[in-house]
This record gives C-alpha cells, structure tokens and sequence, in this order.
C-alpha cells in the first residue's frame, strides 16, 4: 500500500457544494436517494458510494447527472446507517473502520434496491456504478449477482478477483494512471486474468495524470487540464451503460 498513514486517498478533491434533485426514501431497512428522469423509463441505475456513504453531495450528483441521461437513479445507504468515513477521522483507525464495512457484503440491500426498483419503479434493466469502496462493490457484484445488466468500477480498489475473474456481466473499469491506492501493476494483473478468463464483454481505461476520486470527487475548475479527463470518465460511464442497458 502506497501510504500506510492514510490506506485510501479519498480525501483528494473537494466535497460539492450540491443540494441534490431527487428525495430520499425508505425501502425496508435502507434509506436510498432516489432521482427520476423527466421521461417514464424501464432503465434503473443503481450508484454506489465511496467510504464517505451515501448522503456525499458528489455521488448524489452523479445520481442526478444519471437521471439526466434517462435513468432511474438511486444511491442507497450501503453502510445501513452506520457513519461514512470523515476526513478528520485518524487515519490510523481506518482498517478497523473498514471491517463493519465490507464491500464484498452488500448482497442482501442490493436484493432489497433491485426488488423495490423492480416493483416500485418498473425497472426491467437495471446496471450498477460505483466509486472506490463502491467500485470494488460492483467488481463482487459483476462476478456473483446474475440479476444486474452491467456495470461500472470507477477506481475500486481490485479485490475479488483471487478466485474468479470470470464476469457475468459487461463491466467497464476506469482507473487513474496516479492513483496512489491502485498500482498500475495491479490493474495489468487484472487485464491480464480477464483477458484469459471472461466471456463477457469488458474494457479497462486508464486516464492519464488522473488522481483517486477524479471522476467524482475533482472538481472540474481546479485544474483546467484535468477537466477534458473528469467529462471523458462521466461520458465513458454513460455510455457504457447507454449500449448495454
């Protein structure tokens, strides 16, 4: 690990100052952020958060930028009321923290999302994105959950992939070429393990001179040569799940 002192780099970019379009709701034990299209849709997105949970005014963005492009889209508490990281927290106490919160368990509230989204939203194709904890989530749900469509990991951290790298779904991997928590070296072993193994469709991006969290957590007039990279992540995201859902 490339700074033992602070295991993840989340805390690089800038909290949004972002009030959110969609409402939350209730379903069964989670609370969810749901944001619907203007237009009725079959297509849901579910959005998975960083260790920072799922009130984090960035990912509610992306939820509303996802809606925008004609999906239902919903970021629900993954933590099941449990407390988001703080980036005043020490550091020292993270690995602890991380234990109540593993992204490999999530399996039981993505059953209750995909009922609700099914029942109460008319949700027929349903794909899942998600940021550092929330992609190393999708990569577990891209290998084990047969009722998802497709899916994005947006720099999560590769983690399930020891005994399987056989996908069931198209999954789209974006990693930043200067993530300190995610060795290129890591992300060769992994293309290399998909490209032996998977029969589905999937794609591995690196971009370049991109830090941890720069999809979501950059904001875009900080570093003018980092915007065309940030818009290029989001596009790449949305189209991905344009052609497969």
């Amino acid at each position: 690990m490339a700074n033992e002192s602070r295991p993840c780099p989340c805390d690089i970019g800038d909290k949004l100052d972002y009030g959110g379009r969609g409402q939350e709701v209730q379903v069964e034990h989670i609370k969810a952020y749901v944001c619907k299209p203007p237009a009725s849709t079959d297509k849901a997105v579910i959005v998975i958060h960083d260790i920072f949970g799922w009130e984090l005014p960035n990912t509610r963005y992306i939820a509303d930028m996802l809606a925008t492009n004609g999906y239902i889209a919903t970021c629900p508490d993954f933590f099941v009321g449990q407390e988001g990281w703080k980036p005043s927290n020490d550091w020292a106490t993270f690995d602890d923290w991380l234990k109540t919160r593993s992204a490999g368990k999530i399996d039981k509230e993505i059953d209750v999302i995909l009922k609700y989204l099914k029942e109460q939203c008319g949700a027929k194709k349903i794909g899942v994105v998600g940021f550092c904890w929330g992609g190393a989530a999708v990569q577990h749900l891209m290998l084990k959950n047969p009722h998802l469509q497709a899916g994005v990991s947006i720099y999560g951290v590769i983690k399930f992939f020891a005994d399987t790298s056989s996908l069931l779904h198209p999954t789209f991997f974006i990693f930043a070429e200067k993530d300190d928590f995610i060795p290129l070296q890591q992300v060769a072993v992994l293309e290399e393990k998909l490209k032996q193994n998977c029969k589905v469709d999937y794609e591995v991006k690196i971009y370049p001179g991109q830090t941890h969290g720069f999809v979501h957590r950059k904001r875009e007039d900080i570093n003018p040569q980092d915007k065309p990279y940030i818009e290029e992540g989001r596009k790449d995201m949305i189209n991905w799940l344009n052609k497969y859902l």
